[in-house]
């Protein structure tokens, strides 16, 4: 006669596959063939983790290309034809030096007229003042004399600009890295003649996730590699967070700035670096398997085993990173809980570690 279960109830058992855990359904009591009492075989396989402290730290993974923080397009300020030009492009330059000169000989002209009415207008109104202080002459003839010298003043200062204009100069030290024009060539006012670039102030500006971005603050430091320097890692520092995130990626771009030396270092713009570091520091928590958190009448719980029982232990969960979720209170080192889903089990149930999870 087949063998039938001797009460209808049945638990659940956990075995092993290839593919880890699985669950069967069987009978509670044992067959007429097997020996009675055996408490191995009514005890349940599981899968355990012993606590011990991990890192839950979210770690940033982003690259970006090298830039320069300061992009100058210099424009002519008036048109002319253009008498010489001097860098060439991968040039450095410093502050003030002439880089290009315009054919301003019309201007200068202009500059030499105003100075003679000028001085002709200085001289009137100093004849003017000695004849009022005589009687002669009224106060509205000093007045006017007066204004005279004010135009020509203004006069004179508009041509000596205007002239300046000639002068094409570096607005402060940098690399020529865009030259749009040759000598002989006619320009116009806002035309763009040359491009600079501050090698002093190199930048990376990587998207970063909104999940991410709120754990960056201005001057956090940031470890940079680049693959064209692979032995030589630097760090640099988040020099500002742009106020919103863009509308297509979602990213929110952080500019990080490169260290001062990074140019005399080899670095220069168009470089690839990769930023990796660790946010939202977790170090050193005790952490459970994902699955392993149930919850009771609204409450988190962990089952832990003693004396290959299971016991039922409140707990308060925090963070969860991948397949592990952070243990706030309600455990301690070296606790050893089950690692599985407890859904299917129940407090006081008999197990057996088979399996141990790391």
């Amino acid at each position: 006669m087949p063998h039938r279960c001797r009460r209808s109830r049945y638990v659940p058992l956990v075995f092993l596959s290839a593919f880890g855990l699985a669950w069967l359904s069987g009978c509670d009591g044992a067959s007429p063939d097997e020996p009675s009492g055996g408490a191995h075989n009514r005890s349940t396989p599981v899968a355990a983790v012993e606590l011990e402290p991990r890192d839950l730290s979210r770690t940033l993974s982003v690259s970006a290309t090298v830039e320069p923080k300061v992009r100058i397009r210099l424009a002519s300020r008036t048109h002319g034809t253009l008498d010489a030009v001097v860098p060439e492009v991968g040039d450095a330059v410093q502050a003030g030096d002439v880089l290009a000169r315009l054919d301003v000989s019309e201007e200068r002209a202009e500059l030499d007229r105003a100075r003679a009415q000028e001085e002709d207008a200085r001289r009137q109104y100093q004849r003017t003042r000695e004849l009022r202080g005589q009687g002669i002459a009224s106060a509205a003839e000093l007045q006017r004399d007066e204004a005279a010298v004010l135009v020509g003043e203004s006069e004179r200062r508009l041509w000596k600009s205007r002239l300046a204009f000639g002068r094409v100069e570096a607005p402060r030290d940098a690399v020529v890295t865009g030259r749009y024009v040759e000598p002989g060539e006619a320009v116009d006012a806002r035309q763009t003649l040359f491009e600079l670039v501050a090698m002093d102030a190199l930048v990376m500006r990587p998207g970063v996730s909104e999940l991410d971005v709120v754990h960056l603050t201005e001057g956090t430091p940031v470890p940079i590699r680049l693959d064209a320097l692979p032995d030589d890692p630097m760090v640099g520092e988040v020099r500002r967070v742009f106020p919103m995130a863009a509308r297509d990626t979602r990213l929110v771009t952080v500019e990080v700035a490169l260290p001062r030396d990074a140019a005399e270092r080899g670095v220069r713009p168009g470089f690839l670096g990769r930023i990796r570091m660790a946010i939202d520091q977790r170090a050193d928590v005790l952490a459970v398997p994902a699955d392993a958190v149930g919850e009771r009448n609204g409450s988190p719980f962990v089952y832990m085993i003693e004396a290959d029982h299971l016991v039922a232990r409140a707990v308060e969960p925090g963070v969860t990173r991948g397949q592990w979720t952070e243990i706030r209170d309600g455990l301690q080192a070296g606790d050893i809980v089950l690692a599985s889903n407890p859904g299917e089990l129940q407090d006081g149930d008999a197990v057996r570690i088979v399996m141990w999870r790391s």
